[in-house]
């Protein structure tokens, strides 16, 4: 494996960690803030973190190509967060998520007709499996709760996809980093959320000091830390693995609500969760036997 994959790997169970306990950190926001309003602050502050960091690295402040990143922006921070975040207002943290994270089967299908990029067996194999455990912990058959946080979310997972593929189609062509990217397709799609929250005319803040912990949570890791993360893993992991293995995030999220709010996974959910890592191991085993065939790292890079 290579080095970048080998560090996109370790990003990955960072991120893991801070967008899973997320999910409880984000609905308890609704309290003392406006759905659109919170994600407004939220992501502009976490855009001033990236460009601090581009400045405190010495990078080039230049823009990436300008309508390839407000087109991501739009979709993966406007859209993606706007949505799920609406989605909270009405919908549990648990369930949101798992309905957010539908974006890995929308991943697959537009690598498929964006980038020509043919899923192979193991990754139907894989979506089928995981969508059957999906399927057992949202356990549709009880009611998803609210019909339009239900498709809030899938919403947001959709939008979530399309800015994946846009990002790798981007890498693809070579010259773009992942920092300046993740800076300036968020600083476009907070002015995207910014309008939103203007228009919505929400409550004020409750200035807090829970709230204050909960915008700084958001803004320095969930925000910036994280998607900066999140850019370098699709950068350096095929969009496939990449979307199929985020799925961890919501199955960790479960463990969170359950040790912090108490929140037990039944019988359908639980069998759910072991389906969900069941195809995860089905994706990643298969991708490493392939790395070891290939010990140039060929299956690692961009496609």
């Amino acid at each position: 494996m290579s080095r970048p994959a080998s560090r996109a790997w370790f990003a990955l169970v960072v991120l893991a960690l801070i967008w899973s306990y997320n999910w409880i950190v984000m609905k308890q926001a609704m309290v003392h803030a406006g759905p659109f309003s919170f994600s407004a602050l939220r992501y502009t502050l976490g855009t001033g973190v990236l460009f601090a960091l581009l400045a405190a690295r010495g990078e080039s402040l230049r823009p990436p190509p300008l309508l390839q990143t407000a087109l991501i922006g739009v979709a993966q921070t406007t859209g993606f967060q706007a949505l799920v975040q609406w989605a909270l207002v009405d919908g549990g943290a648990g369930k949101t998520a798992l309905l957010a994270y539908t974006m890995p089967f929308w991943a697959v299908l537009l690598a498929w007709w964006l980038l020509a990029d043919r899923p192979a067996g193991r990754h139907w194999a894989g979506l089928a499996v995981a969508a059957a455990g999906l399927l057992l912990v949202l356990e549709p058959w009880h009611g998803v709760g609210s019909v339009r946080s239900a498709w809030l979310a899938v919403g947001g997972g959709l939008f979530w996809a399309i800015g994946v593929v846009l990002s790798k189609r981007l890498f693809a062509r070579g010259g773009v980093g992942a920092l300046s990217l993740t800076a300036w397709q968020m600083a476009f799609g907070s002015a995207g959320l910014i309008l939103i929250a203007l228009l919505a005319d929400e409550r004020t803040f409750d200035w807090s000091g829970r709230f204050v912990a909960i915008l700084t949570y958001n803004a320095v890791l969930a925000s910036g830390l994280a998607w900066l993360l999140w850019s370098y893993i699709v950068e350096h992991l095929p969009t496939q693995v990449a979307g199929m293995t985020s799925l961890v995030i919501p199955v960790l999220g479960i463990g969170f609500a359950w040790w912090l709010l108490g929140e037990r996974p039944d019988a359908a959910e639980s069998a759910g969760i072991v389906l969900i890592c069941l195809a995860l191991l089905v994706i990643n085993r298969r991708a490493g036997a392939s790395r070891r065939a290939d010990p140039a790292g060929g299956g690692d890079q961009p496609r």
